[in-house]
């Protein structure tokens, strides 16, 4: 069971890093700007690598999973502000 655990652990830490690449792709393709979507694979990857360590050696499964809802509740909050605001400029 603890080794279910620790892959669910690791494809959080992976599924977060896909989340920020993404998220610093789009960013740099919105400014047409290439170095800013190497940032944003650079620091993607960082996020996957530190995630993986932290998930596994500090943090308590009930932490990591409040953790990553409040991550996600950012994103839906960004999300939907960003799309606000371009339904009041249309």
């Amino acid at each position: 069971m603890a080794e279910k655990g620790k892959y669910n652990r690791k494809k959080a830490a992976d599924d977060l890093g896909k989340v920020m690449k993404t998220f610093g792709e789009t960013v740099g393709q919105i400014f047409n700007d290439p170095e800013l979507r190497e940032k944003a694979k650079e620091f993607s990857q960082s996020i996957v690598n530190s995630a993986a360590k932290v998930i596994d050696s500090r943090i308590k499964d009930n932490e990591v999973k409040a953790k990553f809802r409040d991550v996600g509740k950012a994103a839906q909050t960004l999300g939907k502000s960003i799309t606000d605001n371009f339904k009041t400029a249309e």
